[in-house]
């Protein structure tokens, strides 16, 4: 399952990982970049339904686990849900932090990458 996940974030990015010029970009590729969903006078966004749907299932993965093992992500929901948030609006910056973190990984020239 592991390997399906990041197979799935892998292909978001393609073979050519240059074109993707921020995190930003990559997390809208995601469909994890932020909506504004606001009305009167509440404020809040939601998750961007366009996107890849393999990619954002795979955020959504990634997420599920780390709120359930990953203990800086379970202090991050418990302080979080204490000021107020929801579990969706948990949900949604958790999914643009992941994907900023994969970003980062695909960027990143792997040792066995680079040229002797």
């Amino acid at each position: 399952m592991a390997n399906a996940t990041a197979a799935a974030l892998l292909l978001v990015a393609g073979d050519n990982p240059e074109r993707i010029r921020s995190e930003a970009a990559f997390a809208k590729l995601c469909g994890a970049c932020p909506v504004p969903a606001s009305s009167g006078r509440t404020s809040r966004h939601r998750l961007n339904r366009g996107g890849d749907r393999q990619a954002n299932a795979a955020l959504h993965r990634i997420v599920v686990t780390r709120m359930r093992i990953h203990r800086p992500t379970i202090d991050y929901v418990a302080k979080r849900t204490a000021e107020g948030k929801t579990k969706p609006e948990l949900m949604r910056c958790l999914k643009r932090y992941v994907a900023r973190e994969a970003f980062a990984l695909i960027r990143t020239p792997s040792a066995a990458s680079k040229p002797t």
